[in-house]
């Protein structure tokens, strides 16, 4: 079943005084099904971005539609959307987004202070959360005093926490190093395999083999897709490099 449909999506950009217009996306649909871990590649300028901050309902398309369970997220009102997001989206960025005044139980807090919950509530949620993201020593650490692999297991838990229908991951792994993105991307397998829904944008071919779904766009199109099938990472790795090689000389696939 479905938790996420892109319709005919379509999103023009318009210079500041209006003499130029650029079209980051152009008919994009797809769907994905509740549970499913998908990736998102393309070079720069592909229009991954747009389609990302269109998917998290911090852009509003051009024409088309964009439904998470049902919902046409560009019609929510503008005072609702960030209470949306908070209530729906887990994010992870390639930066962290960590506040550095506060510490890392804190971070991972501030969704759920800011829908209103009650301290019990929050710690019953943390705990469990914590131990399996391999954080529970650090929670009274800041973001400056760990590694960078530590801030963005904090940053997943964030964006765990609130149970969000659809995780939003942007270049998760950018930021790490080899042993971090290696521990990151078995986290989200993991939680991927326990039911939740990603979609992540990424530059990583390694990243990217680790998901069920590899869509691929070129000039604001849908250009192509792999399912991973009974392939392993090692075997989607090298198709998803076959990929991007005629992405990048401009080829067609059969």
């Amino acid at each position: 079943m479905s938790i996420l449909e892109v319709r005919d999506l379509k999103k023009i950009y318009t210079s500041r005084f209006g003499t130029q217009q650029v079209e980051a996306l152009r008919r994009v649909s797809f769907s994905v099904e509740r549970g499913e871990y998908v990736a998102v590649m393309g070079e720069s300028g592909s229009g991954k971005t747009t389609l990302l901050n269109l998917l998290a309902a911090l852009d509003r398309p051009t024409s088309g539609t964009v439904l998470l369970d049902g919902v046409d997220t560009s019609a929510i009102p503008e005072k609702d959307a960030a209470a949306y997001r908070r209530d729906h989206l887990g994010f992870v960025f390639q930066e962290f987004n960590l506040l550095d005044t506060f510490t890392l139980e804190d971070n991972v807090y501030l969704p759920l202070v800011l829908a209103g919950m009650g301290h019990a509530e929050l710690e019953q949620r943390l705990r469990p959360l914590a131990e399996k993201l391999g954080i529970s020593g650090l929670l009274k650490k800041y973001p400056y005093e760990v590694s960078g692999g530590q801030k963005q297991r904090a940053a997943v838990a964030r964006a765990l926490i609130t149970g969000p229908k659809l995780l939003l991951a942007d270049e998760p792994t950018g930021a790490l190093d080899s042993r971090s993105t290696d521990e990151l991307l078995s986290l989200f397998a993991r939680v991927n395999r326990e039911g939740q829904t990603i979609v992540m944008v990424t530059h990583s071919v390694k990243a990217a083999s680790h998901a069920t779904r590899v869509l691929f766009i070129r000039d604001g199109e849908v250009f192509h897709q792999l399912y991973r099938g009974k392939d392993s990472n090692e075997q989607l790795y090298q198709k998803i490099s076959d990929t991007l090689t005629v992405l990048a000389t401009g080829g067609d696939l059969g």
